[in-house]
């Protein structure tokens, strides 16, 4: 009876601290290995580089919790960010620019949800779809080209400051803050949920399981707009190629951070903490001057030691 009090135990500590105790475990070996590693200006360049998927990794944390999945999320980024970089180009102001994106991303999203919802597709399917149809929509609207030299005030949410913080750590902080409010303290927190728990017995309570599906998917798409404006207005330059891979760096900061591809468990903080060791992992490779191909590999082998853990832990 002890004996399984205490396992039972273990596993509840593991669950609730086994992440952040890895993440404290890679960090302490990094920063063994370099010196660099631990500088107030490398740690703050790890915020920044790890706010862009941080945004994206947001919206397809509520996606996965629905038990769905959206890789469409990052070809949504590039082409909301090129049209919008192109709009201001020609003259439209930044403002409205802005809310262009914002509405194709939102849009594109909405579109994914209704393959998924009204028309009955899988939704590994439907945005695996919109993945190439995205792509190629900015791939023809630039005619592979970048589209350079965005408006100064428009980059100041990329490559500008709030105090010491460069902007992309706070436009990450208040997106996060926004989701945490969102899931924790809204009745639509509440039903996404319970459609990732039972989407039937959710539906024979009364949550309206397709329009919250759907608005799923809007908040991604709205995300993945978000970071692409972050993106390009740090880079001062939107090319229809960026964006490629993001849906997985997305998937595998969700899936670090203890949300189940099943739906209905995990959250924002596990999500935030699980893009944060990425990129200390990938920032840490790059200080010891590993090949670039091999970030790859440890990627997948912490991504397979995941769900090798948390599938042993949730026994």
């Amino acid at each position: 009876m002890e004996k399984t009090a205490s396992r039972q135990a273990i596993r509840l500590f593991l669950q609730r601290y086994g992440l952040l105790l890895s993440y404290g475990l890679v960090v302490l070996v990094l920063s063994l290995l370099s010196q660099r590693f631990l500088g107030i200006s490398n740690q703050i360049n790890i915020l920044r580089q790890a706010s862009i998927n941080a945004i994206v990794s947001i919206g397809m944390t509520l996606v996965i919790l629905t038990g769905g999945i959206d890789l469409s999320v990052g070809s949504i980024l590039a082409l909301s960010a090129v049209i919008s970089a192109a709009l201001m180009k020609n003259g439209l102001a930044v403002p409205w620019a802005v809310l262009t994106a914002f509405a194709i991303g939102a849009g594109l999203g909405l579109i994914n949800g209704l393959m998924i919802t009204r028309g009955r597709i899988p939704p590994f399917i439907a945005t695996l779809g919109m993945l190439t149809v995205a792509r190629g929509l900015a791939l023809m609207y630039t005619q592979g080209q970048p589209v350079t030299g965005l408006p100064p005030s428009f980059r100041y949410i990329g490559a500008g400051t709030l105090g010491s913080l460069p902007m992309p750590i706070v436009v990450a902080a208040a997106t996060f803050i926004a989701g945490i409010i969102l899931l924790r303290q809204t009745r639509f927190g509440e039903y996404i949920y319970a459609i990732g728990d039972n989407v039937q017995a959710a539906r024979l309570a009364g949550v309206p399981t397709e329009r919250v599906v759907n608005l799923v998917y809007a908040f991604s798409g709205f995300c993945a707009a978000l970071a692409g404006l972050v993106l390009i207005a740090r880079l001062d330059s939107a090319q229809p190629v960026i964006g490629q891979g993001y849906e997985f760096n997305a998937i595998a900061a969700v899936v670090v951070g203890g949300t189940s591809f099943s739906g209905g468990e995990g959250g924002l903080p596990g999500t935030l903490l699980g893009a944060l060791l990425i990129e200390t992992l990938d920032n840490g490779l790059n200080l010891l001057n590993v090949s670039a191909l091999w970030e790859q590999v440890v990627k997948g082998v912490v991504i397979a030691l995941a769900l090798l853990l948390y599938k042993a832990i949730g026994r």
